[in-house]
This record gives C-alpha cells, sequence and structure tokens, in this order.
C-alpha cells in the first residue's frame, strides 16, 4: 500500500487536469492518474484519457441455462439462460462525493413484485473486525494492545466461551494515531476481510497468524481444536463413562478445573471421596478457580506437569494405596494416569486401554480450531445519501426491516439502535470484495433492496433506476469489466429474503 501512496498527487480543488494526468474524484484523495496508470487506491485507473473501475462488477448468478420447450412449436434444441441476476457492489465504484446517486440503483421483478437494489461501495473510515478465534490456548491478557508491524491496531477483548476474542481496527487507529499506525491498520483490516493471513503480536502474549475460514497459528504452532467445555462442563458431560473405570478424574482447566469425586454429577452416580487436594479457589463442589495463571499448557493453564494442581492426600477423607486418578486437559490433548503409592504420592504409570475411549471422545467432541473475521462497519454519510435524499429515512427504513442490507450479497446482522452498524462474516463474502482508499479507510460494497414502492416514499434517485439488463448491457459511469460467479454460497437469495423479511418466513 505504501508504494501505492506515493503514486497519487493532490491539486488546488477544481483543477481537472495538470499535464496529461486526469483527476478521480471517487474518493477525498482525488488523485491526479496518468495514462496507464492506477490511483493510490489501486481501484481505479487512467486508460487512454478516461477512468475506469479497474476490478470487475460482480454479478451474483442463481440457476442456470435450460432446453427451451413450447408444446406449439418444435424446439430447436437450443440453450435459453434461466437464470436470474443480482448486481453486487463489488467492482462498482462509490458514492463520492456526498450529493451523487449510488453508481447503479437496480431494478427487477421477482415473484411478481417490482424490487430495487441500490448497489454502492461505501468507504468506510469508522470500521474494523472482531476476530474469534477458537482455541484453548491463551493469547494474551484482556485489554492487552494488539500489534502488527509494530503499530497498535486493536486490543484483546472479552473471552467467550472456548474462544479467545479481538477488537481491531476502529477510527481511532485509522485515523487518530500516526500516518503509520493509520497505514498499518487499515492494511491488516484490508487483508484480513479479504481472507489473507495476517500476523498479529499481543502485548505480554502470543504471536498469532490469524486468517479467515483457517485455524489459528499460535507461536507457530497450529492449532487443532478448541475445548469441549470447561472442566466442570466436561465433567458433567463424561462423567458416566468414567464410573466404574478410575477412582478420580481431575479435567485441567484455565477457567474452571472440575473433580469428579465432589462434581454433582459424580455425587449422583454415587462417587466415592477420595480425599484429592486442589491448590485454587473452591467455587463450588468440585469446581475450581485459579488453579493456574493462563497460557500454553494443559487446559490454557502454564501447567506442564498436572500434579502441580495436587495437594496433600487425605487418608481420612478416602485416600488409599492404589487409588487411580486420570487427569486430562479440556481438549484430550493432554492426559495421563497415576496411581497412588504407600505414602500416597501420585506416581506416573502406563496409561490404560479402558481410559482410551474415553479421552477420544472428548477428542470428537471438541470443534476444530478456526479464525472468525467479522467486518463491522458504520453506514452513513455519503453512502446513504447515494441511496435516498433524505439520508435518516433509508436510517429507519433498515431498522424497520423495509430494506434487506448485504455485502456483496452475504447477509449482514444490523445492529439495533440508531444509525445502521452491520456485522458481516467475511467468509460469506466473494473473493477480493473489500478494498481500500488512502485516507485511510475501508471500502467495502454494500446493498440495499426494497420494494419499488417502499423506494419512491423513501424519496430515492427515481431518475437513476434501472433495469438488470441496462446494467448488463451498458455497466456505469465508469467502464467495468464483469465477472458473473454462482450464487450457490449458501447465502439466501438477496431479493427473496427482502420479500420474506417482514412476513418471518426468511
Amino acid at each position: 500500500m505504501s508504494e501505492l501512496a506515493e503514486r497519487f498527487e493532490t491539486h488546488d480543488a477544481g483543477e481537472k487536469q495538470v499535464a496529461e494526468k486526469i483527476r478521480c474524484d471517487a474518493c477525498p484523495v482525488m488523485c491526479y492518474i496518468a495514462d496507464g496508470r492506477s490511483g493510490a487506491c489501486d481501484r481505479y485507473g487512467n486508460s487512454g484519457g478516461r477512468i475506469v473501475r479497474l476490478d470487475p462488477l460482480t454479478i451474483l448468478e442463481q440457476g442456470g441455462a435450460a432446453v427451451a420447450f413450447d408444446a406449439g412449436q418444435a424446439g430447436d434444441g437450443q440453450l435459453v439462460n434461466t437464470s436470474q441476476r443480482f448486481v453486487t457492489a463489488i467492482g462498482a465504484g462509490t458514492t463520492y462525493p456526498d450529493y451523487k446517486p449510488a453508481p447503479f440503483i437496480v431494478s427487477q421483478e421477482v415473484e411478481g413484485v417490482d424490487l430495487v437494489t441500490v448497489v454502492t461501495e461505501g468507504i468506510f473510515s469508522y470500521c474494523g473486525v472482531k476476530v474469534k478465534i477458537d482455541t484453548d490456548r491463551h493469547i494474551g491478557p484482556e485489554a492487552a494492545t494488539v500489534r502488527a508491524q509494530g503499530e497498535a491496531i486493536g486490543h484483546v477483548t472479552t473471552g467467550e466461551y472456548g474462544s479467545q476474542m479481538l477488537s481491531l481496527g476502529g477510527v481511532h487507529h485509522l485515523t487518530g494515531g500516526s500516518k503509520s499506525e493509520g497505514r498499518v491498520t487499515c492494511d491488516a483490516l484490508l487483508n484480513l476481510c479479504n481472507k489473507q493471513p495476517v500476523e498479529l503480536a499481543i502485548d505480554g502474549g502470543a504471536t498469532v497468524v490469524v486468517q479467515a475460514g483457517k485455524p489459528p497459528v499460535i507461536d507457530g504452532k497450529l492449532e487443532n481444536r478448541m475445548r469441549v467445555g470447561c472442566g466442570s462442563a466436561t465433567i458433567g458431560m463424561f462423567a458416566a463413562q468414567w464410573r466404574g473405570l478410575v477412582d478420580e478424574v481431575v479435567v485441567v482447566d484455565d477457567h474452571i478445573t472440575g473433580v469428579v469425586s465432589e462434581h454433582q454429577a459424580g455425587k449422583v452416580l454415587g462417587w466415592e471421596d477420595t480425599g484429592i487436594k486442589i491448590v485454587g479457589r473452591r467455587s463450588t463442589p468440585g469446581r475450581y478457580f485459579k488453579v493456574s495463571e493462563p497460557g500454553l499448557g494443559w487446559g490454557g493453564t502454564t501447567i506442564s506437569d498436572p500434579l502441580s494442581i495436587l495437594g496433600e492426600w487425605n487418608a481420612k477423607k478416602g485416600a488409599l494405596p492404589g487409588l487411580s486418578l486420570l487427569m486430562v486437559s479440556t481438549t484430550g490433548e493432554q492426559f495421563a494416569y497415576y496411581e497412588l503409592d504407600d505414602d500416597l504420592k501420585p506416581v506416573e504409570r502406563p496409561f490404560p486401554e479402558r481410559l482410551r475411549k474415553s479421552v477420544e471422545l472428548i477428542e470428537e467432541n471438541c470443534e476444530p480450531a478456526l479464525c472468525t473475521v467479522l467486518f463491522v462497519g458504520g453506514a452513513g454519510g455519503s453512502l446513504r445519501a447515494g441511496v435516498v435524499e433524505n439520508p435518516v429515512r433509508l436510517t429507519r427504513s433498515v431498522q424497520d426491516l423495509q430494506t434487506y442490507v448485504t455485502v456483496g450479497g452475504a447477509p449482514v446482522y444490523v445492529w439495533p439502535g440508531g444509525g445502521i452498524t452491520l456485522m458481516v462474516d467475511v467468509t460469506r463474502v466473494p473473493d477480493n470484495a473489500f478494498g481500500y482508499v488512502p485516507t485511510p479507510a475501508l471500502v467495502a460494497p454494500i446493498e440495499f433492496t426494497l420494494r419499488r414502492d417502499d423506494y419512491v416514499s423513501l424519496g430515492g434517485h427515481l431518475d437513476h433506476i434501472r433495469s438488470v439488463d441496462d446494467v448488463l448491457a451498458n455497466g456505469g459511469e465508469f467502464f467495468n469489466p464483469r465477472r458473473e460467479i454462482d450464487a450457490s454460497s449458501g447465502n439466501p437469495w438477496p431479493p427473496l429474503a427482502q420479500l420474506h423479511l417482514l412476513d418471518g418466513t426468511a
């Protein structure tokens, strides 16, 4: 991105041409671009004295070709195109400056209803990503700074069940810090949203390679699975599997370490006391907090020797020589078997086959380690003005479910409350859907689909409505190459999803 940023020059407003360069007004940078070169964003270029959009306009195609059949005529066997098409905003261009209508406002009839889809690439200064990392490993303390290329780009946020969470980007990192911080933040967000790997370093924690749809690499190690549950939950799920096979089970976990003989699940099954002592803070019977600091060892702790969390065994409470003990982590990756000697000290023994099935059952119930990247953006300003003349009406129609919002055809979650704050799983968006401008800001495709009569009542740009066929035949303001991709991605078909919004059948 830094090389591209050196390609542009800025001049006084109103100048149309300097030497042989022409001005691009697709974003606030207002690049002057020489023939055969691209602008700072690498999204627009000068082709023979005309600004062109370099990326193809992406159109989703549902259905396919079929042989025409008419009972009244002899068929000629030729294929006809029976597919439906949805014009996405990928490659469409932007609404900048604010007064311009969206690049494409497309009308099509679906199930007898006339729908309008407003298509634009939004310039998002207020945006970021939430990263969910499904892993049992500790990656860093909550609120720790997350860095890319040495620059702060976000922080570790509240962990969820079996997952570590990062909050990256946002306007303060993009525009509120140094030029380098903004550039690196934009670069990291762009790569994450386009499903590329990004290496992140967490202050006081690990180095993590994150890529949407892929397992994380933590401190150079590829992760395999997330935990089946906390230690207490694991006891609850599998206590019946251990009854009669072993005298005691400890499931080691960073959050809640479980002890089967004390746990309610064990008591219901008639488990006898063993005199075990856990070094940690007892919460409720069989559930212990803070047995260790978070780390990369057993169950997301710093533990390499599980016996380190055990105190002296109590003979008055059931401990006796020969008592058997299984210790296992919440992913089943670490496990060991012990028996108490005559001094009531646990001694490791070869792992018995009778217990192997129960450990494998824990592993089987663990889901794969995975990185999920969610793009979060606030749609405002020129983006909404490009849809309707009174932008607040669009906001209200989205919140009232009159308008269905998609990103590259992918469904989004719209946050309640004011504004249009949306969130989308980037793995559901077509490849290379996101771009950037060097202000810096991210560029994301966004489509608004609603009934034509609702669009009229909102004060839409009616003079700019075009049919799908017209868009396919004539393109837009900028010359666009075109790509059509199969819509069978598991996403709902956007026009049908809009029709079912109000009747609740979507």
